[in-house]
C-alpha cells in the first residue's frame, strides 16, 4: 500500500475520530458516502451481529438480502479479524 492511501487513511480515521454523537456519524457519513455505500455497510454490521449470535448463513442472507461472497468475508472478518468482535 502506497504512503499516499495510508495518508488518506489516516485523514479519514482522524475525522472519524472526531466524531462525538449519532447525529456527527448520520450527517458526516451522509456526506461522504452513498446511500449504497451506507447501506452496505449497515448491512455488513447486521450480519457480523447475527454471525456473533449464532445465525446460520442462510437466515442471515434472508434477513440481510447480503451476498453469499460478501458474507463469507464477513464471518472470515468475524473469527480472525478485530474491529466486529471489539466493537459489536
Amino acid at each position: 500500500m502506497s504512503n499516499d492511501i495510508k495518508n488518506n487513511y489516516s485523514d479519514l480515521f482522524d475525522a472519524i475520530i472526531k466524531l462525538k454523537t449519532k447525529e456527527d456519524c448520520e450527517v458526516f457519513f451522509r456526506d461522504l458516502c452513498t446511500f449504497k455505500e451506507l447501506d452496505s455497510m449497515a448491512q455488513r454490521v447486521v450480519a457480523a451481529k447475527l454471525l456473533i449470535d449464532g445465525e446460520t448463513y442462510e437466515k442471515i442472507i434472508a434477513k440481510t438480502d447480503i451476498s453469499s461472497a460478501t458474507l463469507s468475508r464477513i464471518s472470515r472478518c468475524v473469527k480472525y479479524g478485530e474491529g466486529y468482535r471489539k466493537f459489536l
